[in-house]
């Protein structure tokens, strides 16, 4: 089971993230291969906390790897479980001396926005195969976005787009992902 969720995450990345345009600075990394896919037996907060800071050191040491996934396919299936590990992981970030160096961004298959209905297409620009947190290199992320025109605009690029294609196009999307391989 370890791979299957590593191949459907790897997938996800591939046919929604970057052929949609999710994230315009993708592309790039997969195509160099500098993607890390981890795969987390966590189902206790401090246990995937821990998780998410080894792989922080594990970027430290390993410069070739721009950033990391860190899946958990056993555990925080509970959205609000989830945002408990974010806000923990991201307090432990600053805590740990990585403030600056790394930032978090989550994704979750169930995730809604604070300000959003839960039936929203938008909410899908934020959803993925697996609860995942994705540690991103602050410097190159500063890099991308100087050499970006308006990059205040992806935001609403992706919601518009969501929108557009509606909750139907996106929840098939994913479910074809989740299907088991014959």
């Amino acid at each position: 089971m370890t791979n299957l969720a590593i191949t459907q995450t790897r997938e996800w990345v591939s046919s929604v993230i970057v052929k949609y345009n999710f994230c315009p600075f993708a592309r790039k990394e997969v195509e160099n291969n500098c993607i890390h896919y981890v795969l987390s037996p966590a189902v206790k907060i401090d246990d995937a906390v821990m998780d998410m800071l080894e792989q922080c050191t594990q970027l430290d040491q390993n410069p070739e790897r721009e950033t990391t996934l860190i899946l958990f396919d056993n555990g925080f299936s509970d959205f609000e479980d989830f945002l408990d590990l974010v806000d923990l992981a991201n307090a432990l970030l600053v805590a740990q001396g990585f403030e600056g160096k790394y930032q978090i961004a989550n994704f979750h298959p169930d995730y809604v926005f604070a300000d959003s209905d839960e039936d929203d297409a938008a909410n899908y620009t934020n959803r993925a195969p697996y609860p995942t947190l994705h540690l991103i290199r602050e410097l190159s992320m500063s890099e991308a976005l100087e050499g970006y025109d308006e990059p205040e605009s992806i935001p609403e690029h992706n919601i518009k787009l969501a929108r557009r294609k509606g909750i139907d196009f996106w929840q098939q999307l994913l479910e074809g992902i989740k299907k088991p391989s014959a």
